[in-house]
This record gives structure tokens, sequence and C-alpha cells, in this order.
């Protein structure tokens, strides 16, 4: 049907890759999946979400983070579709050499060919119908609640920090989308320090519908104090054959009230 927002969870092997398709056929895609070997592999699955979608392009790539699950694919899937808009948190903030000689060598060619946007947390857009707003990037969140949140959260008193996280995901964009009353939510690999700085005192997301789940499923990310409070409908982790779907993470997931399914790729 031309009125729905379809989304497609890719199974890049736990990458997060996540495409948005509008009502009126726009799209937003979250990640390309693994470096090296399972680059030309991911990419192919999600060229195959591209198809089934009928897009001749992706309007909108965000990157979440530098990490290879999550940009790998990038290079092979721009060779094979057009991406208009690159969006990301801003420069790296770890020293990895493979992921700097992309960022130097590579990357900006890739979106020389279309607009690179920087984003940082209130920044919004819209997909036809589907508006988009960017909840965290680069270590910091939106200050102000989301229309119709705003509430305190009873689960700040019961959830304490862990080790501070210096890594890329703690910089991870995170995305959250409304569709008439429909609300979903896209945190890429935001820990745990994060997601209590973002959600406390208040409830600044409200309750979501579906959520693909933080960071693969572990258990450094997805704390009672996001996911008990943002109540989904639905879970869908994106994990591998051997990486996340950790225990203590699926309990909290299994645990969040009003849960009605939750699904993984692996």
């Amino acid at each position: 049907s031309a009125r729905t927002l379809d989304v497609y969870v890719v199974d890049v092997e736990g990458g997060n890759a996540t495409l948005f398709v509008s009502p009126s056929r726009e799209s937003l895609l979250i990640d390309t999946g693994n470096t090296g070997a399972g680059a030309v592999r991911d990419a192919d699955r999600i060229m195959a979400a591209i198809k089934d979608a009928g897009l001749t392009q992706i309007d909108y790539l965000i990157t979440t983070h530098y990490h290879g699950d999550h940009f790998g694919g990038m290079a092979e899937l721009a060779g094979r579709i057009p991406i208009r808009e690159f969006i990301d948190h801003g420069p790296s903030v770890e020293t990895n050499a493979g992921t700097d000689a992309f960022l130097k060598n590579v990357y900006p060619g890739l979106y020389a060919k279309g607009r690179h946007t920087v984003v940082e947390p209130g920044h919004r857009f819209s997909i036809g119908d589907v508006g988009v707003r960017i909840v965290a990037a680069a270590v910091k969140h939106v200050s102000a609640a989301v229309p119709g949140a705003g509430r305190a959260n009873p689960y700040c008193a019961s959830t304490k920090p862990i080790d501070a996280d210096a890594s890329e995901n703690a910089q991870s964009v995170g995305s959250y989308f409304t569709f008439g009353r429909f609300r979903a939510l896209h945190l890429g690999d935001l820990t745990w320090n994060k997601e209590i700085e973002l959600m406390c005192p208040a409830n600044r997301l409200g309750d979501i519908d579906l959520f693909v789940v933080s960071h693969h499923g572990q258990e450094n990310s997805n704390s009672p104090v996001l996911v008990h409070a943002i109540q989904p409908r639905v879970a869908v982790v994106n994990n591998g054959p051997r990486k996340g779907g950790y225990a203590n993470a699926m309990k909290v997931l299994f645990a969040a009230p009003r849960l009605e399914g939750i699904w993984q790729l692996h």
C-alpha cells in the first residue's frame, strides 16, 4: 500500500543497518554494515531491501558512528546506488588506521557527489510524511523533551552509571521517528551512561512503538532507564550469529512494560 511506512531491519551480521521508506518512497538508511569481506555481503543485503522497496536512490544515509560494523559497506553501497545526503556526528574520537584512511581518503569523495551534514541533537528533517529528529550525537543529547514526552522517569533512581565509555559508541547519532501516532527509535550503539543522561530526570522520548535495540543487544547499553521508560511495543535486535543478544540485556528487554513482541535476527 502507498500509505505505509516500511521499515527494513537488514541482517548485516550485527551492524544495525535499518532502512526507513516513507509512503512517498523517500528513504533514510541508518548504517551500512561491516568492513572487509563483509562489505560486499552486507551491501548485497541492503540492496535487496532497496530493491524490495522499489527505490532508485537513498535520500539520507545516517552513519551512527565510526566503527567498522556500522560504516563498512558504505563505499560498496555508494557504488551501486546514488546517496543524496550523508549524515554523521563529525570527526572520529578514536584512532584506527583503517577508519582514519576511510575518513581521509574515501568518505570525502563519496559525499562530494551529494551533501554532507554534521548533525547536533535537536536537528530535524523529514522523509515525506515521516518526521526525523536527532536526539543524540557526539556525546550530547536533546535538552528538551519531544512533543508529548517529558514526564518524570521513575527508573532514574534505580539505574546507576557504569564505567565511562570514551569510545565511538558514546558518540552515536540517535534518531527518533514519527509517522502519525507511530513512534520509532534507533540510537546506534549509544551506551549506558549516555542513556542515563538522555533520560534523566525526565523521560525526553516518551513511549515508543518500535525500538531498534541499541548496540546489538549488548549489556553496556539497553539500561532500564531507557528501555523501561520508553515502553516499546516491539523490539528488534540486530545481532549476529556470535554477537549481541546478551542475557542481561535480553532480561531488561523482556521485562519492558507494554512489550508485545521481540525479534532477533539471529
